[in-house]
């Protein structure tokens, strides 16, 4: 079984080739042994994108960059050092992975394997290429972790405990099938934003990115906004302008001018800017290319409001309003610690 330390050092490789790549994939590459690997997931990345049409290269880079961001030495023995590491009792725990986003599954394997666990993987269809590519860059710092990654696409047997994450409505299955088991399950979750009108046309061009980015696809991509009572979204729609392009990605384009036909046919009013509609609405999880949105009369009982739903939503966006609030821009950006769902997985790896 491969220890505590090699397993780390596999890590933070992957972190620096990450990097490298995010740096340099745009450059020409000679034929030495990390660019073997630059290739390799050239390659990857290619038939990523033509396997799932949401996974430009764009935004699989961006992920990469995302996690070659916080996969250094520093972060990843900081995370460590908060737990007892040493007393974790060695199971094999099935991940039963989304595929909305590049890599979305990517904490809950390095957690299971960080924590000296052995992962039990069934990919979605949607985000199948890029782990497999990742384990065997890591198998290759760490070759005893050859025995500690595992991919399926049968039926999953032979496991301790089980993380899996989709819909409400594959929630119901999994809690049927692997409810005896040690479990984290989780369900839809969406983020939201609370603006106050005095945000600056920084914060606000920033907060595009919480909107745009992975064209809204993920729990932490922000699908709802809570505005004061008269808001003029003159200005939002101006700091925004710069993300028009998204419209030129056909399977976007196709869903704003399907989903702005329903609306009109529909009567809804919606307000537009030829590439992006708001809707109010009281839900919270808005179709592609649309943001929903509520006025709100006092701060307060907002903030009752969404303490109350909590469970439905995975990031907060504002500006001094909320103690664990993201700022404007970073939603994409999690650390180590920010937990889907705000379950803790290591400590919930530790005492299954």
């Amino acid at each position: 079984m491969a220890g505590q330390a090699e397993r780390l050092n596999a890590f933070i490789e992957l972190g620096k080739f990450f990097r490298d790549y995010s740096e340099y994939h745009n450059k020409e590459v000679s034929e030495t042994f990390e660019d073997v690997w630059h290739l390799k997931l050239e390659e990857a990345i290619g038939i990523a994108g033509h396997k799932n049409g949401w996974f430009t290269k764009e935004n699989i880079v961006f992920s990469l960059k995302t996690w070659g961001a916080i996969l250094t030495p520093k972060d990843l023995e900081g995370w460590l050092s908060l737990y007892e590491i040493d007393k974790n009792k060695h199971k094999t725990v099935a991940l039963i992975m989304a595929g909305n986003i590049p890599l979305v599954g990517f904490h809950d394997f390095l957690s299971v394997l960080l924590s000296n666990n052995k992962a039990l993987v069934k990919l979605s269809s949607n985000d199948a290429i890029l782990l497999p590519l990742v384990a065997q860059f890591l198998i290759e710092k760490c070759p005893s972790l050859e025995n500690e990654i595992e991919f399926t696409e049968g039926k999953l047997e032979h496991f301790d405990a089980v993380i899996a994450t989709g819909s409400d409505n594959t929630a119901r299955y999994f809690e049927h099938y692997f409810g005896h088991k040690p479990h984290i399950i989780r369900k839809n979750r969406n983020s939201v934003a609370v603006l106050t009108g005095n945000e600056s046309n920084e914060e606000l061009k920033a907060f595009g990115e919480d909107i745009f980015r992975y064209y809204g696809l993920g729990c932490r991509s922000v699908s709802k906004i809570f505005v004061p009572e008269g808001y003029v979204f003159d200005g939002f729609f101006e700091a925004i302008f710069d993300y028009n392009p998204i419209i030129n990605q056909a399977k976007y384009a196709n869903n704003y001018d399907y989903n702005k036909a329903v609306y009109l046919m529909s009567e809804f009013k919606i307000l537009e800017n030829g590439f992006l509609m708001l809707k109010r609405d009281d839900g919270y999880s808005s179709p592609i290319a649309t943001l929903f949105y509520e006025e709100y009369r006092l701060l307060d009982e907002l903030k009752v409001r969404i303490a109350e739903d909590r469970e439905k939503i995975q990031c907060v966006v504002a500006s001094g309003l909320f103690q664990d609030e993201v700022t404007f821009g970073h939603t994409q950006n999690p650390s180590l610690t920010d937990y889907a769902d705000g379950i803790d997985t290591v400590e919930f790896l530790l005492k299954t």
